[in-house]
Order: C-alpha cells, then structure tokens, then sequence
C-alpha cells in the first residue's frame, strides 16, 4: 500500500490543498513541518495523533521538522469561543525547553522555534513585508475568525494567522520545507501560508490536515474528567495511560487502531475481528495500548502498567513495589501511622469505619483486606511487619474503596 493510500485507509487525511500531494507523499523527499505552541512543557495525547503521521512521513523518505511556537506562543492560537489568557515569558520558554526535549527523545525530529526569526522583527517590516499580502475580507472569512466575530477578537489574536504563514515562509526559504501537516482546526492558518509563500515566491507548496480525534459522541480522545494525559511519564504514568486506553470504547477501537499504531492492514482487521467475537477479552484495547505505551515510554513501562493493574483487580497488591503502590493508588486517600495498633483502633482513626462498632462489624463479616488478605481476626495487629516494605498497607474495604496506610 503506498503511503498517500495508506494515510487515507487509516482516515488521517482530512483536507488537501492540491491533488498533486498525493505523488509527491508517495514519491517521498519532501521536508515538511509541524507546529505547537508552547502551552505546556509536554505534548499531551492530543498531540499524539499528529506527531505519529510525521512519523509515517519519515519512515517513507520524508524529513520533519517539529516547529515550536517560542513568538506564536507568546500571542496565543485564537479558540473558537474566547481569547487565551497570556502565559509569562519565564512559563512560555520552560515550556518551550520541555516541549524540545521531549520531542527529539521520543520522535528523533529537528526542533526549530520560530521565536529565532520573528523577535527581531520590527512592526514596519511586519506590516510592510507581510501584512500587505493579506486582504482583510480573505482573512475574515476563516472559520476560527469568522467563529469570533460575534463575541470578539482582539487585534493579537487576528494576527496570529499571518505570523503562522510567515513561519512556513520562513521554512521554505531556509530549509526547504515545501509541505505543512497540521490538525483539522488549523486548516484557515496554514493555507495561508500556502498563498502567502505563493504570492511572495511564485513557488507552490502543500499542506494537508487530519481529521481531529474524537469519541463516539464527538469529544476530543484524550480528555479525561477535563484533564490531559500527558505523553511524559512523570505527569502521566504508563498505569494511567493503560486504564485510559483499556476503557476506551468498543465501538472505536479500529478507528484508534488505526490512528495510533503502527500496526499493518492485516494485523488490525485480525485484532478487530477476535475483538468482536469476545469484546469482554478487551483484545483491541489491550493491543491499542500496548502500542501506544511500548511506543512512548518502552515495553518495560507497559509491563509495570499491566502489572499493576492486575494486582488491583484481583487485590493481590503485596507483590507489588512501593513505587508500583504510589503510581496505581495516586489518588486513593492515605493515613499516616506513628506506630502499631489494632485494627479496629486504626480503621476508626483512618476513617475507613466511623465507629469501633462498625469495625468491628467490617472485620467479622470479611469486609477487611490488609495487602489483598482477608483479616478477620478483631485483635489483628498493623506493624510495621505487616507493611510492604515496612512503610505502606493496602486497606481494602469491600470490592473497591481503598485506603493506604503509611508508616512515617
């Protein structure tokens, strides 16, 4: 399957600005970018979707170029519905550093910021040199202008668009760069950088777009309870990352698949078919986020997520590490212990019971789980003996409601 065949089969190609795109993907040698302003200082699964297409491209005899948005960053991408609140200069240029690092250790690609060519440049040259080729009523019937002319747009925002096609200028004068590949959102600002390079140059250039990845009801993948899992480990661990992706829903596993991995034709109608004889396995979640986690953090990561996840299931947690513990129960409600005690005195303290009655009445029945064993016994004692690694105990009330308990 040829690359531009294989992009459509996996539904990553939205919009394209020429029809002649589709030789040249297949032909391969095209220098082409990406861009992301520093929101952050990591890239997030939203991102995810995007940076794995230069990847494609790249392995198809393409080179990429990961532009981060050091001046773009500083004015802000205008949203469909309101302005961006301003970043400091010191949160915009850690981001920056962050985003830089990230993106050579997981993708290997040339990172440049468009801070470097556009901080010298003085407003009469803005004006002069590119604002001239922008026609207001052009720029006023871009969707993300358009969207914001009911409730507003300052004069920052509206510039943002001209200083995104002078990036791609700037590429293709310097670097060659003939072809920008962008989410779907950002159709209106790279095509003006296709007409901008077109009326300055007379030189054609391209840009495609993928379609924004969403859930069956149309919200963005990657959004949980409003918050981003992040493509770094430390903010987001692999556990995390592998609960998202193995709760992810039947009924958009191929499309994922399809998306994220880097699987063949052949491997991913084989998962989609074993998954839908038995959905309850979780074939195609399992293999979605063992591609995505080997991918982005190693195959090791994956295992410990898998692990983890396992021994929280089952509540057979004593053999885990206490690292393993801190990541798998990161937001359970702890209780630090000073010293030993009875089991019914710490389970009133801890608020796991309210009262010694409703203890003991927990630990009768078999409600009580010290480290994944039942504990019946009342004059059951918790020490430091007990402990995994002689700091924390997994209390487990019921089938669900943990409680850590941790010896200082």
């Amino acid at each position: 399957m040829k690359l531009f065949e294989e992009l459509k089969w996996r539904g990553l190609i939205k919009d394209s600005t020429s029809p002649e795109l589709e030789e040249k993907l297949n032909k391969g040698g095209m220098t082409f970018y990406i861009g992301t302003d520093p929101t952050a200082d990591s890239m997030h699964i939203g991102h995810l979707s995007s940076f794995l297409i230069s990847k494609r491209l790249k392995d198809a005899g393409h080179h990429p170029i990961l532009l981060i948005g050091g001046a773009t960053g500083r004015i802000g991408d205008p949203k469909p519905t309101e302005e961006r609140s301003m970043k400091t200069i010191e949160e915009i240029e850690r981001n920056v550093k962050g985003l830089t690092e990230q993106a050579k250790k997981i993708f290997g690609f040339e990172v440049v910021n468009n801070y470097d060519w556009i901080k010298d440049m003085d407003i009469v040259t803005f004006l002069r040199d590119y604002g001239k080729y922008f026609n207001i009523n052009y720029m006023l019937d871009k969707d993300i202008i358009r969207r914001r002319l009911e409730t507003g747009i300052s004069f920052t925002e509206f510039t943002y668009m001209i200083l995104q096609a002078v990036d791609f200028l700037h590429l293709f004068k310097t670097k060659g760069c003939t072809l920008q590949v962008a989410g779907s959102d950002q159709w209106g600002n790279i095509t003006a950088g296709v007409d901008l390079i077109r009326k300055v140059t007379k030189e054609e250039v391209y840009a495609f777009t993928m379609p924004l990845v969403t859930d069956s009801t149309g919200k963005k993948f990657g959004k949980s309870e409003g918050n981003a899992l992040w493509l770094d480990k430390e903010k987001t661990s692999s556990y995390e990352l592998y609960q998202f992706f193995i709760n992810a829903e039947d009924a958009m596993i191929e499309t994922y698949l399809k998306i994220y991995t880097f699987l063949s034709k052949e491997q991913i109608e084989d998962i989609v078919k074993r998954h839908e004889v038995e959905p309850h396995l979780r074939i195609g979640q399992k293999a979605l986020a063992e591609e995505i986690i080997t991918f982005l953090h190693g195959h090791e990561e994956y295992e410990k997520a898998v692990r983890i996840s396992e021994a929280l299931f089952s509540g057979n947690v004593k053999d885990l590490t206490l690292q393993e513990l801190e990541i798998g129960f990161k937001d359970v409600a702890s209780y630090n212990l000073t010293n030993s005690g009875n089991i019914i005195d710490i389970l009133v303290a801890s608020s796991i019971a309210s009262s010694k009655r409703e203890a003991r009445e927990f630990v009768g029945n078999g409600s009580i789980r010290i480290n994944g064993e039942k504990v019946t016994d009342v004059n059951f004692e918790i020490t430091k003996d007990v402990a995994i690694e002689g700091k924390i105990v997994v209390v487990r009330k019921g089938k669900k409601s943990y409680t850590l308990l941790k010896f200082d």
